[in-house]
């Protein structure tokens, strides 16, 4: 198949919803910043996040015009500059509000926690797709060491939510990639029953835990949070107030109190789910809701109809990362998760985690244009074997 008739497939069903989304974030944005933004210049942010727009357009087209068997010989420097970007960042990063995650680039800032989100799908896909099965425990383990580097530095920014958003990430391929459910179970549940109870015993019996104390009061304080009003709790108290003012159908976009959106910290980027409760009320919340149902479930169809299985796992690696951030940023904003601190997907305001999901929805479609193309040589052995095979229930 050529380059035209590989076009002729391109996923018009995501890039529209991209384009809603980010259509939404610019206005959303716009409100937001309305009491923050420079006297001098009221749509400080909204031209900056019309400039991601443009550039993450560019990168989009870029990861999807590349066929994607192309990026395994790329997926190691990809990788390995993601992780020499983090150690930069401990050595000279830029710190603001308690943690470290930024370079600063002129008058902007680069955050390469959110670029090692992608650079792990592409490491994780292509050592995954060189094993045929993932039965012994040291397949499995070196398959973690590739999260694992890149995790332990985001952790030690500190950033929680980027690394929790590695264990969806790793959750799902590793479904894609055969590993036994038991082994999962063990992996997964197992692991989280182990932190619950590592927390209980750091509050019982004063048990060290390598986390900061802010970070671990944000995780359980949405249990309670008028244990802390003014403290850990606030974030969350201000946000369920900000949704519960909307009502049905809101007060319309540029409609939300300017004085309420600042007492609503980080309202255009971690808390922009709670901007848009208010503005669009229950309403638009759920339309909002539903269009990233419409992302999720196209990128579960392409996991299922890729032609190979490194196909199938870029694409399902791109999907859990944009499941686990709309259920962690809108669940947080509705005071049902904890507040970990991550975006919303081309809505929330932000140059490297707008352009790290276009990258991530560009290898998405990409996978879906070329399900039908004939495969490069290298490969044909291994799609063959593949399309024998079913993905594992």
């Amino acid at each position: 198949m050529g380059d035209r008739q590989v076009w002729r497939h391109f996923d018009y069903l995501s890039f529209s919803v991209m384009l809603v989304l980010s259509g939404l974030g610019l206005l959303l944005v716009t409100s937001a910043t309305q009491a923050i933004a420079p006297p001098h210049h009221p749509l400080y942010y909204t031209v900056r996040q019309v400039l991601w727009i443009a550039l993450g357009l560019g990168v989009l087209f870029v990861t999807t015009a590349v066929p994607y068997e192309r990026f395994k010989a790329l997926a190691p420097y990809v990788w390995g500059l993601a992780v020499l970007l983090l150690l930069v960042v401990l050595v000279k990063g830029h710190a603001a509000l308690g943690a470290q995650r930024w370079i600063q680039l002129g008058p902007f800032e680069l955050q390469p926690s959110e670029f090692s989100k992608v650079a792990v799908v592409l490491g994780l896909a292509t050592y995954l797709d060189r094993e045929e099965r993932l039965t012994r425990w040291r397949d499995i383990a070196k398959a973690l060491a590739v999260v694992a580097v890149p995790m332990l530095l985001i952790l030690k920014q500190p950033d929680l939510g980027t690394a929790l958003v590695l264990v969806a990430i790793v959750a799902a391929m590793f479904y894609i990639a055969g590993v036994p459910g038991w082994k999962m179970l063990l992996m997964f549940p197992g692991g989280l029953a182990v932190v619950v109870l590592w927390i209980y015993l750091h509050f019982r019996f004063h048990l060290f835990i390598p986390m900061h104390q802010y970070q671990l009061n944000r995780l359980i304080i949405f249990l309670d949070p008028q244990t802390d009003p003014l403290g850990a709790g606030f974030n969350v108290i201000q946000a369920r107030i900000a949704v519960g003012s909307g009502g049905m159908w809101g007060a319309g976009l540029f409609g939300a109190s300017p004085s309420q959106l600042s007492f609503l910290p980080e309202s255009y980027t971690d808390f922009i789910y709670a901007v848009i409760g208010e503005e669009l009320g229950f309403v638009g919340a759920a339309a909002v809701l539903f269009l990233y149902f419409l992302l999720i479930v196209r990128g579960l169809s392409i996991t299922a109809q890729s032609r190979d299985r490194f196909g199938s796992l870029l694409a399902a690696g791109v999907t859990a990362l944009f499941a686990f951030h709309v259920l962690e940023s809108a669940g947080m904003a509705s005071g049902v998760m904890p507040v970990a601190g991550v975006p919303l997907p081309f809505v929330s305001y932000g140059g490297s985690a707008y352009l790290t999901d276009a990258a991530s929805l560009g290898l998405m479609i990409n996978v879906f244009m070329r399900r039908h193309a004939v495969p490069y040589p290298e490969t044909q052995n291994k799609i063959m074997v593949y399309s024998t095979r079913q993905i594992p229930e």
